[in-house]
């Protein structure tokens, strides 16, 4: 089975052999339902393929289809002329590149079609190239915008925000004068952004991006997953040393968990899941890729409000428009594929977002930890590792030893604001915060969970021991350990067969590092 990792092309895909999960019921659906849309996702979810898909549809090649689900509902095979726009791949943050992209695009049209000396501006010059291929075909166009949104996020919260947003809104505001030309319009992105700016000049799109009839058009479902992909599950199992069953939860633990909308068709990452099958190992592949530029900027403005943002309900009126927004974050974090849907409540129309999988919530804390701490991602990364492994063993000297380490390691000056009290205490919190996630993407993590007499800081659960911790700030690991005693913090697992271990921690202001320690052994 050949893998179609970095191949965007439906002809190279289809003509070349390539794996291809079916999608194009989906697309007949909505190129025989509706004229312009638009429709986000995640990077890397296949969105390129999505438009190249659509390309070979309305370029009338039939033969690409063939054995496919279009190749019985579509009956006309008309051939359209279709202006294919890519931005990716070019850095907008430099000085005239867009200007520079958009001049080339049209002078190319302008080669094939013909060209009025009259028309100056972006949007005369396209309403005209629109209008001279509708007469050359004798059928209107079609237009494809890949990533319309990547020369603003490349500059996002900077001074060429506004140029760049200004430069493309004129340019789509051709779809507007020029709507008796088309026939067919998709602009695919990671962010749809507000009304007052990129898509006021032209007639809003329809957006599909939580449409339930769409949510599977890009990336793979389980009954995908299990229909196409049932051998190298089994190879997986087989190098594994599990069941087939076992590896389908495995997989489904590290690369499913994407919803988008309220209808909860679980989804899976194509990018990660065709590189487990093509590597016969389950790495952190998306994630590994790169963190977009934009989101680093959005979240370095909000370090302190990361630990709310998951777990929680919100009104869904907040990804009816989600733009890109330094001090709101949520609704770009959600769209780039970071957090996602767990649940939708009816009653109140709100959204709980959380992680999607262990690959993105280990890779997203990661990021967080490392820009937080001031640390490079491998020396994040490898006290983790050893951090686990003592945890697993019951070692829990040594992982002390290694927290205390590894918090002692933290540049002193990395948080120079630290000067009160109470802002050592938030970041007392948001430090244990983030190790004590990161530690749970490797076992079951309850984190400040409610109890009847009060809220527990910490609970790890591994395969032969329980950890029960509660964190004081220049108090007493006693304190800790008698507040867990008082609260009956332990009570649940009187029955366990595990070792249940109640572990108080002390931190330091003054030296930012584990001060106090002890621990009561098994129940």
């Amino acid at each position: 089975m050949k893998y179609p990792i970095g191949i965007q092309t439906f002809s190279d895909l289809r003509e070349d052999g390539y794996v291809y999960v079916d999608k194009t019921a989906l697309v007949h659906q909505m190129v025989t339902s509706g004229k312009v849309y638009f429709f986000s996702r995640p990077r890397r979810f296949g969105k390129s393929l999505l438009i190249s898909t659509l390309e070979s549809y309305f370029r009338g090649r039939k033969e690409l289809f063939e054995g496919l689900a279009m190749e019985k509902l579509e009956k006309d095979w008309y051939e359209y002329p279709v202006f294919h726009i890519d931005f990716n791949g070019d850095n907008f943050a430099k000085e005239g590149v867009l200007e520079a992209k958009i001049e080339g695009f049209l002078r190319q049209a302008e080669r094939m079609y013909g060209k009025d000396e009259d028309l100056l501006t972006m949007g005369d010059r396209f309403e005209e190239v629109l209008r001279r291929a509708g007469e050359k075909y004798g059928r209107r166009a079609v237009v494809l915008v890949d990533e319309y949104d990547k020369p603003i996020l490349d500059v996002l919260d900077t001074p060429m925000e506004d140029k760049n947003r200004d430069t493309l809104k004129a340019f789509y505001s051709t779809f507007k004068s020029a709507d008796r030309y088309l026939q067919f319009v998709l602009l695919t992105g990671v962010t749809k952004f507000s009304q007052v700016s990129v898509f006021s000049g032209f007639n809003q799109p329809k957006d599909i991006s939580m449409d339930d009839r769409y949510q599977a058009l890009c990336g793979i479902t389980q009954e995908e997953l299990e229909q196409y992909f049932a051998d190298p599950i089994a190879v997986l199992a087989a190098q594994e040393g599990c069941t087939s069953d076992e590896m389908k939860l495995s997989l489904k633990a590290q690369y499913d968990g994407y919803h988008f909308s309220e209808g909860m068709v679980d989804i899976y990452n194509p990018f990660s899941i065709l590189n487990a099958f093509d590597s016969l190992k389950l790495r952190d592949y998306w994630f590994a890729t790169g963190t977009p530029t934009y989101l680093m900027r959005l979240l370095q403005h909000n370090h302190e409000q990361m630990n709310d943002l998951t777990g929680k309900y919100y009104d869904a009126s907040l990804f009816a428009d989600y733009k890109a927004d330094v001090e709101q974050p949520l609704p770009m974090i959600y769209q780039s594929g970071y957090l996602t849907i767990k649940d939708y409540d009816r009653f109140t129309s709100s959204y709980l977002l959380d992680f999607p999988n262990n690959e993105v919530r280990r890779g997203f804390l990661s990021l967080i930890a490392t820009g937080y701490f001031k640390t490079q991602p491998t020396q994040v990364m490898g006290w983790l590792a050893q951090a686990m492994r003592d945890l697993h063993l019951g070692k829990t000297s040594a992982f002390r030893d290694s927290l205390t380490a590894f918090l002692a390691s933290i540049p002193y000056d990395s948080h120079p604001g630290l000067r009160s009290m109470d802002l050592m205490e938030k970041h007392f919190q948001y430090t244990f915060y983030l190790l004590v996630r990161l530690m749970g993407v490797y076992s079951r993590l309850l984190i400040e969970k409610a109890y009847s007499q009060g809220r527990v800081d910490c609970i790890l659960e591994t395969q032969d021991y329980v950890y029960i911790f509660e964190f004081k700030l220049d108090g007493t690991a006693d304190d800790a350990l008698r507040q867990i005693e008082e609260k009956g913090y332990a009570k649940p697992y009187a029955d366990d067969k595990r070792c249940v271990k109640q572990i108080g921690v002390v931190f330091s202001s003054e030296t930012r590092t584990v001060s106090d320690w002890k621990e009561k052994g098994e129940l």
